[in-house]
Parts: structure tokens; sequence; C-alpha cells
């Protein structure tokens, strides 16, 4: 049985081109959906543009260099700043040595005035003895300083220096007769060497 059309299907063929292209509109908005999310996609997966590459090289060496001249100043005020105190720890080192042996110096200063208003010398000198033991006796205590007498020893380059020598035959090696200038301990070490009177065997003064 053939088919029958309406009059106005075959008579207005812009019905027909209509009716052939239209699309649900849902459609076009899901396809314009997925377009953009491809967009987003594609946009994410690029990779910046050189010129922002570098700008973010160039901000990130800038502040590198900020921090690293930052530190190099810190590190030159802390060492001029122990520079100062080791100079500062040189000068001053000896203030309380000092600080003890000035009360010894005001001593001396009475004792002097009292020798030039006294004829009594021997109460001068026994003065003077009080003020050198108290001296000596506080170095030894407080600071280590320990003088030692020579004189019977045997001779010890380390700890004499022989200004004199003289031929004996009570002696059988060379040994210490007098202390001309006494020896100092600083703690265990030598500080200066005692200046001593040295008696030699004949034997090796003979260059036997």
């Amino acid at each position: 049985m053939p088919k029958h059309t309406t009059h106005s299907e075959e008579t207005d063929p812009e019905n027909r081109a209509e009716a052939k292209t239209s699309v649900p509109e849902k459609d076009v908005q899901a396809s314009e959906g997925e377009k953009n999310a491809q967009k987003q996609g594609q946009e994410a997966a690029e990779p910046p543009a050189p010129e922002d590459k570098i700008a973010e090289l160039e901000a990130q060496l800038a502040e590198t260099r900020d921090q690293l001249l930052r530190k190099a100043a810190d590190f030159e005020n802390f060492r001029k700043r122990m520079n100062q105190e080791k100079q500062n720890a040189i000068e001053y080192a000896n203030q309380s040595l000092l600080l003890d042996i000035i009360p010894v110096i005001d001593d001396f200063e009475r004792a002097i005035q009292a020798g030039e208003n006294t004829s009594d010398f021997t109460a001068f000198l026994e003065g003077v003895k009080m003020i050198e033991k108290r001296l000596s006796s506080q170095l030894e205590s407080k600071w280590g300083l320990k003088r030692f007498n020579s004189a019977g020893e045997p001779f010890d380059p380390n700890m004499h220096e022989a200004i004199m020598m003289e031929k004996s035959p009570d002696v059988s090696e060379p040994v210490v007769q007098e202390d001309l200038f006494k020896g100092y301990y600083l703690k265990d070490r030598v500080i200066r060497a005692a200046k001593v009177k040295v008696l030699m065997p004949e034997e090796v003064g003979a260059g036997k």
C-alpha cells in the first residue's frame, strides 16, 4: 500500500531539513561541557611558557642571593665580634694578676716612706722581707708561680743556665754550686731557668 504524506511535508522542504538536523538541547549542553573539559585538560597538560619559567627562576635566584648575602653579613659580624673579644681577652688577660700586685706596690711605697724617716735599718729590712714573702706566697698559691732552689742539685740544662763554671775535685758530674738568679715554675712548666754557678769535674775540664 503506498505511503501517504501530508501536504505540508511535501510542500515545505524547510520543515524536512529542520526535522533532520535538529538535536536535543541536553545533548548540545553535554557536548559543550565535554569540549570545555577537554580544553581545560589540554591547558593543564601544557607546560608553562618559557617567559614564565624564566621569571620564576629569576625570582628564586634573587631570593637565594639575598639569603646568601644576609648569611655572609651575619658571619662577618660574628667574625669581627670574636676578634674583638679575643683582642680584649689578650689585652686584659693579666688584669686579675695586676690587681693582686697593686697592694704589694702599696706596701713597698709605705716601706720606702718609713725607711726615709727612720734610722732603724733592721726594722726596714724586716718590713721588706715581709712584703717579698707575701708576694711570693700569693703568686704561688693563686697563680701557680713557684720559685725553685738549685744549689747542690745536678746541673740540668732544662732547668739551669750556667753563668759561671769552676773546676772542682769534689764532684764527678756538673753540680750547681750557687743560684745567681732563682728559677721559676708556672705550675709544672719551667718558665725561667735558674742562672747558676756550676762546679765541673776536673777531668772534664782537662778534656778527658
